[in-house]
């Protein structure tokens, strides 16, 4: 009987494996972060918010996730990394938004507390998921992008009608003294 038990609990483990690698596959940027200090409630909320962010949150065990790296290519050369409690950001549609929204938690709660990641398949140590975090995100930058092309337009534009308005009021003041020279001699 305790043979059965035991198959069950490793196809368990292999199918969570399977999962973890799948979802490492999708994502663009994966995220390891130390949850210690956060609530249940807290997590949900955090879970959510990362979800409307385009990502998904999960809490795993870390030898499973090690396992799951593993198969991915994406081991880290530091097996200490993965210690402790650890939750698991996947950033599927922005690369950055979930991370932005993990950040702007952990500023309000001091937790969580950024481990390491990966950007495309790219290690990053604490300090540069850090700092990618404070990046904007991709629509920021976008409309940025967006507004530093158009302004050049709209100066074009301005100049333009600028030269148009000018020749109007140098026409104008031509006939008003066109029709002035008119009237004095007539």
């Amino acid at each position: 009987m305790k043979k059965q038990v035991t198959v069950k609990a490793r196809d368990l483990k292999v199918a969570k494996v399977k999962e973890l690698s799948d979802k490492i596959g999708k994502a663009k940027t994966l995220v390891f972060a130390n949850y210690h200090g956060l609530t249940v409630n807290q997590i949900s909320s955090l879970r959510q918010k990362v979800k409307e962010a385009g990502g998904e949150l999960i809490v795993a065990k870390n030898t499973l996730l090690s396992r799951a790296l593993v198969d991915s290519s994406l081991a880290t050369h530091d097996s200490s990394l993965l210690n402790g409690p650890t939750a698991t950001l996947f950033a599927y549609e922005d690369e950055i938004a979930p991370i932005k929204v993990v950040a702007d938690i952990a500023k309000t709660l001091g937790f969580p507390k950024f481990k390491f990641g990966f950007f495309n398949r790219d290690f990053l140590d604490q300090q540069a998921v850090e700092e990618l975090s404070r990046i904007p995100t991709k629509q920021t930058l976008q409309a940025k992008l967006v507004g530093s092309l158009s302004s050049p337009i709209y100066g074009i534009v301005s100049v333009l009608q600028a030269n148009i308005r000018n020749l109007v009021s140098v026409l104008d003041q031509a006939t008003k003294q066109g029709s002035s020279k008119i009237e004095s001699s007539v």
